[in-house]
């Protein structure tokens, strides 16, 4: 009945401040569940008692602690299954869910058939660590902007208006346009903005440095207009993998820019997209593609696929073209990363051309 070679397989619900512990032998029969404390030292005792990894797997579901409990358990000899918590509708949906049932679900899951638990590839350390710099520089950027907000909201209630600059100057630009009165309640909240414009240009330092280093190939991304250093560089951390991919439009799906679907009958409904994978990728993918599409994006195949979608109809129209150009700009970067090519914005037409060529000839 099992697909699996392994004898044991050990299903963990994880915590925050404990886990739940399911082990299951080679006849799908539960032989043991208990807790284990959230640090690394309970969990090494508790794996210690298995003085054959080969001949386990463990199962666990994607989390914020599965990076280093997946890691460290791995480093034991064990083989690690982290699950796409989004695909194991089994726990999720179920009428009667608690953290003992959980554990021993996965585990069972786990033993019956591994290809249910959708399992997923935790990025590697150096990886996650430059990622966590551009997370921790995005939060910055956000709580930058919310104060700028606040700044100019406050003079505008009391009928003046803040010079308009960028969010970089707007520190030392905007001291002498703030009303007197207003001076005690706007000035720390603008000192604020200038020590986070420094905080964020200090990040900015480290994520080249970090580019320069490690990560020369984010270059070969921001061939294409709209992509900066931070979106090249966090594509790359994110993906990890270019050849993970046996096909390039299978990256629109693993960053959740592909339509769900319910399909019955004659029925296929049109619905929005899935959003699985990583929220922060797809936002600065869209950022990127609202770029290509404005004002200042120059001509290319890019914007003028978006232009088409977004002429279908009104802000529904303007939206589906920015997901489509997002999605269209994911497999192009994989592409590029893939094969070190130069970015040719028409390389729809280019593509005819040479199509037309090989045939004449």
């Amino acid at each position: 009945m099992s697909n699996c070679s392994t004898t044991l397989t050990i299903g963990m619900d994880i915590g925050d401040k404990k886990h739940w512990i399911a082990t299951v032998d080679g006849s799908s029969d539960l032989i043991d569940k208990t807790t284990c404390s959230n640090t690394a030292e309970s969990v090494k005792k508790f794996f210690a008692r298995f003085p054959e990894p080969q001949n386990v797997t463990v199962v666990m579901e994607a989390g914020t602690h599965s990076p280093w409990l997946s890691r460290l358990i791995e480093d034991m000899g064990f083989e690690v299954l982290v699950a796409n918590a989004r695909k194991v509708r089994a726990i999720w949906q179920s009428d009667v869910k608690d953290d003992s049932r959980d554990c021993e679900m996965l585990a069972r899951i786990g033993r019956f058939d591994r290809q249910l638990l959708h399992p997923i590839h935790h990025r590697g350390k150096e990886a996650q660590a430059a990622l966590s710099i551009l997370r921790a520089r995005d939060a910055l950027v956000s709580a930058r902007t919310a104060l700028i907000g606040t700044c100019r909201g406050l003079v505008k209630s009391w009928g003046g208006r803040l010079p308009k600059c960028s969010a970089d100057s707007f520190g030392t630009a905007v001291v002498e346009d703030i009303p007197d009165e207003l001076l005690p309640a706007i000035l720390p909240l603008v000192e604020q903005v200038g020590h986070m414009t420094q905080r964020i240009k200090n990040y900015n330092y480290h994520l080249t440095r970090i580019t320069e280093e490690h990560y020369p190939e984010a270059r070969l991304l921001t061939q294409v207009s709209g992509v900066g250093p931070i979106v090249s560089l966090a594509f790359i951390l994110t993906v990890e993998n270019p050849h993970r991919f046996d096909k390039n439009r299978m990256i629109g799906p693993f960053l959740g820019l592909t339509p769900k679907r319910d399909q019955s009958g004659e029925t296929d409904k049109a619905l929005p997209i899935t959003k699985a994978g990583d929220e922060f990728v797809r936002r600065l993918l869209a950022q990127s593609a609202q770029y290509i599409l404005g004002h200042h994006g120059p001509d290319c195949d890019l914007r003028r696929h978006g232009q088409k979608i977004a002429q279908k109809g009104g802000k529904a129209g303007k939206k589906k073209a920015v997901t489509a150009v997002s999605r269209k700009l994911a497999v192009l970067l994989l592409h590029l990363w893939k094969t070190g090519d130069v970015y040719d914005p028409f390389y729809k037409q280019t593509a005819k051309q040479n199509n037309k060529a090989r045939k004449a000839a």
